[in-house]
């Protein structure tokens, strides 16, 4: 599987981006697809994922600020973040786990204050 994040960017505290993951085959066919940051300094960490069976979850820190959603005609994965902070600044990530692990490149969100 194949995965391309698009969609980050400059954006000021309190605004909005929606990302992008494209798979190269059908999502429906993969079991998670999830979105993972990493801050410079930090590990990677888990933002959000959404299951084949459509069980969502979101890390506490962007509950509510952030929606995951899939559209499976377009094999895509996207993450609609709104009322950004300085704090979601990070290189964010689309993984799909199918019983392996597949990464994508990943895509800056840069949040100024």
């Amino acid at each position: 599987v194949q995965l391309q994040a698009s969609g980050g960017g400059l954006v000021q505290v309190g605004g909005s981006l929606r990302l992008s993951c494209a798979a190269s085959t059908s999502i429906s066919s993969i079991n998670e697809i999830g979105w993972y940051r990493q801050a410079p300094g930090k590990q990677r960490v888990l933002v959000a994922f959404i299951r084949s069976d459509g069980v969502i979850s979101y890390e506490n820190s962007v509950k509510g600020r952030f929606t995951i959603s899939r559209d499976n005609g377009k094999n895509t994965v996207y993450l609609q973040m709104n009322s950004l902070k300085a704090e979601d600044t990070a290189v964010y990530y689309c993984n799909a786990w199918t019983g392996m692990s597949f990464w994508g490149k990943g895509t800056l969100v840069t949040v100024s204050s």
